[in-house]
């Protein structure tokens, strides 16, 4: 069977590689770029080495820094019409998926005068994009190596663009940028990553020897190093292989789409605003559970991966302690743990399991069928501490 692979033409690893920046920059063409960014990382410092290499490579920087968690799609509006306004040539993500999210939606409306609502879709989107640079700042959505921008509209919905057109120019990986993190994020963005390499190897429909590979990769660089960046937030071999294995899992769910854990994470980060590499890990394991009957053989191949010197054992076993891993590994991580610990209660699982059941488009790349009762079923078994 055939299939397609797309990812980023130029990618960049390299520990302080925000200092060529406006190198980079100049080397695409641009003279001036709007710079996407958060609150956070504007008043860090840690876009200074950034903004001094375009400064002094003549690269005029205009500065948007309203980026919000999830990003809505007034602050989307906003970052274009700010591009548009300063007459900007090119764009600059700077952060974690919602910067870069942000960048890229604001890079295509400027270039191509499209309406965001026209392109909510697959392949909605035409085109022509401004040159775009994407600088991660987490180690976990590998926003830098997709087709994807996720959007949250005004009636707390997920939407997703998916084009393409949203692959940037350049993707700019440097790991000294991810050494502040503190634990918690690292361990969410961490356990994101580490989902987008599972559901695109257990993907249903467009899974691929590509992507296949960069899962299999992905998930032995971070299984390997996540617990070392949380025992030691400065371990820059560490913070590396993380950031790199993220960038690996982007590639490969970019091109062998993620599935039901992002599915049944999606309201919680719509109705609740969870963070979204937490709203993975709540759901991650009764996910898991779940598709067991369907993916087991491939949950066997990636324990061979996380547990290289565990004992060998049937395909059933191996499967199981595959997903006894993964929770175990989320038990650690210092993040919420149950549903209720992010204000869901009870009576709010109906309404998350009817927002689940409208994400059809990555329903389909399940390995097993998910239905509305599977769904709730999952949502309580994670609500309450047991």
């Amino acid at each position: 069977m055939g299939f397609v692979f797309e990812t980023a033409p130029k990618i960049i690893v390299e520990d302080a590689g925000a200092a060529r920046l406006g190198e980079i920059a100049r080397g695409l063409g641009v003279r001036h770029a709007l710079m996407v960014t958060d609150p956070w990382l504007a008043d860090s410092g840690l876009l200074a080495p950034a903004l001094a290499s375009c400064a002094a490579a003549g690269v005029q920087i205009t500065l948007y820094r309203d980026v919000q968690a999830d990003p809505p799609q007034a602050v989307v509006l906003a970052c274009a019409a700010e591009a548009k306004a300063a007459g900007v040539d090119g764009v600059i993500g700077f952060g974690g998926g919602s910067s870069m999210d942000t960048a890229k939606l604001a890079a295509l409306l400027v270039g191509g005068g499209e309406a965001l609502t026209e392109v909510y879709g697959v392949d909605k989107a035409k085109g022509p994009r401004l040159p775009l640079i994407q600088v991660p700042t987490t180690a976990g959505t590998g926003s830098e190596a997709t087709a994807v921008a996720i959007v949250t509209t005004p009636d707390d919905q997920k939407m997703g663009v998916v084009s393409p057109h949203l692959l940037p120019d350049v993707a700019l990986l440097d790991a000294t940028l991810t050494l502040g993190l503190p634990p918690a994020v690292t361990a969410m963005t961490g356990i994101d990553a580490m989902v987008h390499a599972i559901e695109a190897y257990t993907s249903r429909i467009k899974k691929n020897p590509i992507s296949d590979s960069l899962a299999l990769k992905a998930l032995e660089l971070l299984a390997g190093a996540i617990r070392a960046v949380i025992a030691d937030g400065a371990n820059l071999d560490a913070r590396r292989d993380m950031l790199v294995g993220s960038l690996l899992a982007g590639m490969a769910f970019a091109n062998s789409p993620v599935g039901a854990v992002h599915a049944l994470a999606y309201p919680l980060g719509g109705l609740f605003h969870v963070p979204h590499g937490l709203s993975n890990a709540l759901v991650l394991t009764p996910v898991l559970e779940f598709n067991l009957p369907a993916a087991g053989r491939l949950y066997a191949e990636l324990d061979r991966v996380v547990s290289p010197d565990a004992p060998v054992v049937s395909e059933a076993e191996g499967a199981r302690r595959f997903v006894a891993f993964m929770s175990a590994l989320v038990a650690d991580m210092p993040m919420a743990q149950r549903l209720e610990e992010v204000g869901v209660g009870r009576q709010d699982l109906e309404r998350l399991a009817r927002d689940a059941m409208n994400v059809q488009r990555l329903l389909i790349n399940n390995p097993r069928d998910v239905t509305y009762d599977d769904a709730l079923g999952i949502y309580g078994a994670v609500l309450v501490q047991a």
